[in-house]
């Protein structure tokens, strides 16, 4: 474990570059740049609060904070695990000349990802204030969503980066996944209203919506249900042994298919 720390270690500073470059080549000839990641979920959340709210008959004033609560960690883990995906092929000039721990190209992308993320949601405080959904002691419980769904995005993004090696179709297969576990998120509906047909117990066995359900907890001032909490960080465990394993075992095969 330590040999694995001190190599983590030595590669600090160039991680630090490759979370900056990812940073720099996401908003590259983009005039509003960083600007974008806040200005972004607060359009998507005008746009769904108008379909999913106004034409709908939904009065309730916090719905936008609740959109964009679910809408938020759903895009950073859709853009975080799809750039993992993406990241062995997408940096191979440098693998084939210099030695890098090929681990750190996934986890870069997830980690730029997740820097953007975290400025977003100052886009949520913000309209949170303005209608009145006001901090409360539950607020506490953030942390956990925002630790457990940066794990399961790595650990997610792992093995999909090494699926991504020798199958490159993976990355439109994964497309139609996430347009499928955006659905099962309940970002622009209640659950328990909406889905009245008996088949609302299938979102509880989504991790991403259990970390949704979560982080809306904290942000309402409410107690996050334990269950989701246990599922969810189970969940996320499982993803970084299967995606360390996986990616450590195929790792030196790379090369040969980039």
């Amino acid at each position: 474990m330590k040999k694995y720390v001190d190599n983590f270690l030595q590669y600090r500073f160039l991680l630090s570059e490759l979370v900056k470059k990812g940073i720099k080549l996401k908003y590259r000839r983009s005039y509003l740049g960083i600007v974008w990641s806040m200005l972004e979920p607060l359009l998507t959340m005008i746009v769904l609060t108008i379909v999913f709210g106004t034409l709908y008959g939904n009065t309730d004033r916090t719905f936008p904070v609740y959109i964009l609560t679910g809408r938020l960690l759903y895009s950073f883990f859709s853009q975080a695990t799809k750039a993992a995906l993406k990241s062995i092929r997408q940096n191979s000039a440098m693998i084939k000349k210099v030695y890098v721990p090929k681990y750190l190209y996934p986890l870069s992308s997830v980690l730029f990802n997740y820097v953007i993320f975290l400025i977003s949601l100052i886009v949520l405080a913000i309209v949170s204030i303005v209608l009145g959904v006001k901090p409360t002691v539950y607020l506490i419980q953030a942390p956990i969503a925002l630790i457990l769904i940066l794990i399961m995005s790595y650990g997610v993004g792992m093995i999909l980066a090494t699926i991504g090696v020798f199958f490159r179709d993976m990355e439109y297969l994964w497309s139609v996944a996430l347009m499928l576990v955006m659905y099962t998120c309940a970002i622009f509906y209640y659950p328990t209203k909406l889905l009245k047909s008996g088949w609302a117990w299938i979102l509880k066995y989504n991790p991403l919506y259990c970390v949704i359900d979560i982080f809306r907890c904290s942000v309402f001032g409410e107690m996050m249900n334990i269950h989701y909490f246990e599922y969810a960080l189970g969940f996320s465990i499982v993803m970084i042994l299967i995606g360390l394993f996986c990616f450590k075992k195929k790792q030196d095969d790379f090369i040969l298919y980039i």
